[in-house]
């Protein structure tokens, strides 16, 4: 039986390529100080270097499986924005059967519906959906006498049915790239290894000249600078959609 092959790298799969394309900047700008230290720092080594990239980000992200996940994951926000209006149509058939019903809509599971809905958690959003339905359902006849209608009532099943292929859908593309990936590691490693040879080189050429450039050329500062970017990026999107859910 073959042996799973080992990652060489201290960083998630994903991160090893963004690392190389900011090593891979500052090493083309540095690409003269390079040549001078070393004939194997040329051309072929630069281009090598920058296909190497390539390979790695289509390997751990391809662009038709990022289409396909932005996809689905812009279905599954149609589908929470589409649940405001039957919620509060749901939350006041609860109110007018509050007597009658003895249960608030806090425990109904409005409330942690409203709550996976606001964080984008499709777990929590069809928990919640699911919950909602088998209330739905044990207090059918109270709330049907209060105005609910079958409309309402499929419309809980069905978007519960709809996060769950979504979620379904997603799970099955991030678990066959994961398997994909952890076949075909070699690529990913054998980037890494230009990395390390690229970063230690460039510690030699600066770490006694330029600060900024030594930074450049060490990894946990990379690391940093990937991770740092990538929070920035997700805070934008969450800033983004909080705004678009004032002016909705």
């Amino acid at each position: 039986m073959a042996t799973e092959q080992g990652r060489d790298y201290a960083c998630k799969d994903e991160e090893i390529p963004v690392t190389c394309d900011y090593a891979h900047f500052s090493f083309k700008r540095d690409l003269a100080d390079f040549k001078a230290y070393s004939p194997k720092f040329d051309d072929e080594y630069d281009s090598n270097f920058g296909k190497c990239i390539d390979d790695a980000h289509e390997l751990v992200a391809p662009e038709s499986e990022t289409i396909e996940l932005k996809a689905s994951t812009t279905r599954l926000y149609a589908v929470y924005d589409g649940l405001r209006d039957p919620i509060n149509r749901l939350e006041g058939y609860l109110q007018l059967a509050e007597k009658k019903l003895n249960i608030s809509p806090d425990d109904f599971g409005i409330k942690v519906l409203r709550k996976g809905i606001r964080k984008k958690d499709a777990e929590g959003v069809l928990d919640s959906l699911h919950l909602i339905n088998r209330n739905v359902n044990t207090y059918k006849s109270t709330l049907v006498e209060m105005g609910l209608n079958d409309n309402l009532i499929n419309r809980f099943v069905s978007d519960a049915e709809a996060v769950s292929r979504e979620k379904k859908f997603q799970y099955e593309i991030v678990t066959n790239r994961r398997k994909i990936v952890q076949e075909n590691l070699f690529v990913l490693n054998n980037l890494n290894k230009l990395l390390v040879e690229i970063l230690r080189v460039g510690k030699i050429l600066y770490s006694d000249s330029d600060i900024a450039k030594t930074k450049e050329y060490t990894f946990s500062e990379l690391k940093k600078r990937v991770r740092h970017d990538v929070l920035t990026k997700s805070e934008k999107l969450l800033k983004e959609k909080k705004q678009e859910l004032k002016t909705a």
